[in-house]
């Protein structure tokens, strides 16, 4: 009986890690096609923006499928829809942007007072506030215009499942 159960947690998270690469691929897809349709893949950092796109919708499906499934669960099929098209949107923005802002923090790291600080706080929390900014104004479009059709599919095909 253990066995049984054991294989249902271990295939259930197999299924929630490779939901979450495909998300992460769909997410880094998008930005690359909006990349593509902006500027022809004219970057030097095409390579660090789609890590950082596909790790921002990777590391965020696992939390937020999870999440958004048990509050929605007994809920109409379009508060579902609405449920999983606001938590992905949201979601996947907030941790490609807290990624963004990471990567920057590293960058201008070598610059910053020693940890702990009273100056180091301050720094960190600027320069990831700049960082956020930043990502809000130009980042966000990267998702546009495929990922919000991915979005809208996703969100509906989660909507249909009952668990």
């Amino acid at each position: 009986m253990a066995t049984g159960r054991t294989r249902t947690v271990v295939s259930h998270c197999l299924e929630v890690l490779g939901n979450a690469i495909c998300w992460g691929a769909a997410k880094a897809a998008t930005a690359i096609a909006a990349l593509y349709l902006r500027n022809g893949l004219l970057t030097s950092h095409l390579g660090a923006l789609t890590l950082v796109y596909f790790f921002g919708g990777a590391l965020s499906w696992p939390i937020l499928v999870p999440l958004t499934q048990r509050f929605a669960r007994q809920r109409p099929t379009s508060v579902r829809f609405a449920a999983f098209f606001l938590a992905l949107s949201v979601g996947t923005a907030a941790m490609t942007a807290f990624l963004f802002a990471m990567d920057y923090r590293w960058f201008y790291s070598r610059w910053h007072a020693p940890f702990g600080s009273l100056i180091w706080i301050f720094q960190f929390l600027f320069t990831g506030a700049s960082a956020v900014y930043q990502f809000a104004v130009l980042g966000l479009a990267l998702f546009l215009p495929l990922g919000l059709l991915c979005l809208i599919v996703v969100s509906a095909y989660l909507a249909r499942q009952r668990d």
